[in-house]
């Protein structure tokens, strides 16, 4: 009997984790020019979470890029708070900062190569203002619409990354020499999930999938996440929510 009692205190818990909690939560737009699905998405920071970088795009079920729904600005312009001088050395003022590490997933799916030969997106490749905005500082609400409605299921994905955020695994000289590893350490984060434009009365929990090239020079994806620890903890929850 105890035992019992113990299985469905553990279920419980569970199913509370899962749980969006109710702090205040920020609400912001993209792509409000585009009608034809709108869509909301619902986000919970979890205990790790400190202003992290994050994109948000739409793929078929075959993997293949449809469009980007978000991201956040210092990615999406190529333009830091701090310009980088030289590596690892930067100035007081905003600057051109190229963080190739950052979302490699997600920038090598958008497939569009600056003149420095990277994919993340520099000034002269940047990510239009309709899709981009700033990084939220709570949880947040995301209102946003597909340019285009799918004629079937599809992918919502989203990558998140949070700079330095080392653990026992993911340490500083894991990669002597890599900066652009070192401005990342723990990689990016992907999650996924499936979406029926039929029927989005339903919540819909992305869920993750692998994690990006650990210095952003591909766009693999990789599924062992054992090795994850604080970058499973920038988010609690990620869900579709009612518009």
């Amino acid at each position: 009997m105890k035992n019992l009692f113990f299985i469905g205190l553990i279920l419980l818990t569970s199913c509370i984790s899962q749980r969006p909690t109710d702090e205040a939560k920020q609400e912001m737009l993209s792509n409000q020019g585009a009608t034809a699905l709108p869509i909301t998405f619902e986000v919970s920071k979890g205990i790790a979470f400190n202003y992290p970088t994050f994109a948000f795009w739409v793929e078929d079920l075959e993997g293949n890029y449809i469009e980007t729904l978000f991201v956040t600005n210092f990615i999406a312009k190529g333009i830091f708070k701090h310009g980088e001088i030289t590596p690892g050395k930067w100035n007081s003022v905003p600057g051109e900062a190229r963080r190739p590490a950052a979302l490699p997933y997600w920038s090598h799916k958008r497939n569009i190569q600056a003149s420095d030969g990277l994919y993340i997106p520099s000034p002269e490749t940047a990510v239009p203002d309709a899709i981009s905005g700033a990084t939220p500082k709570i949880g947040f609400i995301l209102k946003t619409s597909l340019s285009k409605k799918p004629l079937g299921k599809f992918r919502i994905l989203l990558e998140v990354n949070q700079p330095w955020d080392s653990n026992q695994f993911w340490v500083n000289n894991k990669f002597q020499g890599d900066m652009n590893y070192f401005a990342s350490l723990q990689p990016s984060l992907v999650y996924a999930a499936t979406i029926d434009p039929e029927n989005m009365n339903e919540p819909v929990y992305l869920n993750p999938i692998g994690h990006g090239e650990p210095s952003g020079k591909d766009g693999n994806l990789f599924t062992d996440l054992s090795t994850l620890t604080t970058a499973k903890e920038i988010f609690l929850t990620i869900r579709t929510a009612k518009n």
